[in-house]
């Protein structure tokens, strides 16, 4: 157990009444006090910029004149996966991604940790971007067998490098990483059959028929 002691000296107190000078010495007492170290718990708030810190917060941040924010550490992806042992819950700002990103485990996967960006999209699913999937050979003939296309790398290549954007806009719309991704089928044109879509996001079919003009699949992609 430690303990500190702090003495209060014995202090001089002068008097001036004009060219004369008394001096009183006043003499107090020292007092040594200790201070045992370690006994109790100290909880508290702390609050920037602000007396009154808000109770359910450990750090209150106040802006005081309304133009500053917070700014949390800034890398880039290989430098956020180099990370050894990040904590649940961590956040960093993904320079490559531009987004902040949360280490993180899903409901659906308790305990399966991964960063994930939060500010790509306020919703939480998007729809498959349009996409032919091949059922002929090109001479006509059906597709023989089980197909496959990928279905994440269709939707990464439309919004990595659109044909065409409006003035001012970035060159790449922000996109999600494939393992961040669940992969849905919600309607399948009776032409084609969806025997499976793997978690990297390539979907399996067989080709039942060919296609007329308007037949299509209906794809959803929902973030983990």
């Amino acid at each position: 157990m430690g303990y500190t002691s702090v003495t209060f000296l014995t202090p001089f107190v002068y008097f001036f009444n004009g060219n004369n000078m008394k001096y009183l010495n006043i003499r107090l007492l020292a007092i040594v006090t200790y201070v045992t170290l370690g006994i109790y718990n100290v909880s508290a708030q702390i609050g920037v910029n602000t007396d009154n810190p808000n109770s359910s917060s450990v750090l209150d941040l106040n802006g005081y004149s309304n133009d500053k924010g917070l700014l949390i550490p800034r890398m880039t992806t290989a430098q956020k996966l180099a990370i050894v042992s990040p904590a649940s819950g961590l956040m960093v700002y993904d320079t490559d991604y531009r987004c902040v990103s949360l280490y993180k485990d899903t409901p659906a996967n308790p305990g399966t940790f991964s960063w994930s960006c939060l500010t790509l999209y306020n919703r939480h699913f998007l729809y498959m971007p349009s996409v032919n999937i091949p059922t002929s050979d090109g001479s006509g003939s059906l597709l023989v067998g089980t197909q496959s296309i990928n279905l994440y790398n269709v939707y990464y290549t439309g919004f990595n490098s659109p044909r065409v954007k409006s003035t001012g806009a970035p060159a790449v719309i922000p996109f999600f990483n494939g393992s961040q991704l669940n992969y849905y089928v919600t309607y399948c044109d009776p032409c084609i059959t969806v025997t499976g879509i793997s978690e990297a996001g390539v979907m399996s079919y067989r080709v039942n028929s060919l296609p007329n003009y308007d037949a299509f699949v209906n794809v959803v992609f929902t973030l983990k």
